[in-house]
């Protein structure tokens, strides 16, 4: 079986490592996928889709995220279960709904058995106290009903997108979250910027901050030159922006949940 492994927890210190020894001291011979835990502090809606984007390549099993600045206050702890057989551990912030609800949500249960969680549970660390214990039962067999009463799937927590504008030519897109890179993932998609003429090769106006930049449509960083701005698909469908051989975010000095304007070059 395996369990994998999603948070904002980062690596240098414990807490990553504490959480599997907790889910290996339950299920010793399941298996642990880090998917990453470079997920920007806090950030549900970045983790909620790489969560999303990424679940699809994992083998089927249990799905463990932990993005939860409202740890210790009243939203609540989640196990939900997909039409693929995937179960999802973690808090009802929306982090899980975007994966789960890729196949459909089958069932929805809260985390309240104490069976299935460590003895004592610390108000600001139920990644190692709740989260990973609950995971590592899954793992085991236990079935989902066992860690606490069902919940309505409508009634979990859902995020707000945030919407597209287009308007004269112009999009205004929004930055959904920034990788490792510093490409800049919007709220576009290949199908949108085409119906508005714009395809590989097309000399684009990208602005941000009160700066404007050039640009170009491309389909791969070879059909730039080195420092060129360019607007292309990421592999997770996601228009994104991106400097070959250069960090985008750090020149447009954009972050997750800015608005960023496209419009052709004049």
């Amino acid at each position: 079986m395996f369990v994998t492994f999603l948070s904002d927890f980062g690596l240098k210190d414990g807490f990553v490592g504490t959480c599997h020894g907790v889910i290996k001291r339950i299920a010793p011979d399941v298996q642990i996928i880090d998917i990453t835990h470079g997920i920007a502090p806090q950030a549900v809606l970045q983790g909620a889709l790489v969560l999303a984007n990424t679940v699809g390549y994992m083998p089927v099993g249990v799905h463990l995220a932990i993005v939860d600045p409202g740890v210790g206050g009243p939203r609540r702890s989640l196990a939900l279960q997909d039409a693929e057989g995937r179960s999802y551990v973690g808090p009802d912030n929306g982090l899980l709904v975007p994966a789960a609800g890729k196949a459909g949500i089958t069932a929805a249960h809260e985390i309240v058995n104490p069976e299935y969680a460590l003895s004592s549970i610390s108000r600001t660390f139920h990644g190692r106290d709740l989260f990973s214990p609950a995971a590592a039962h899954l793992a085991r067999g236990v079935p989902l009903e066992e860690l606490g009463p069902p919940l309505d799937p409508d009634a979990l927590v859902r995020l707000d997108l945030p919407e597209l504008v287009v308007e004269d030519g112009v999009v205004t897109a929004t930055s959904l979250y920034v990788d490792g890179f510093g490409n800049i993932a919007l709220n576009l998609t290949r199908d949108e910027v085409e119906a508005l003429g714009m395809v590989s090769g097309t000399r684009l106006e990208i602005e941000h901050a009160g700066e404007r930049y050039y640009a170009v449509m491309a389909r791969t960083f070879a059909d730039a030159r080195s420092g060129d701005v360019i607007l292309y698909e990421d592999s997770y469908k996601n228009m994104a922006i991106a400097i070959s051989r250069g960090n985008a975010a750090r020149m447009l000095r954009a972050d997750a949940g800015q608005r960023i304007r496209i419009a052709q070059a004049r």
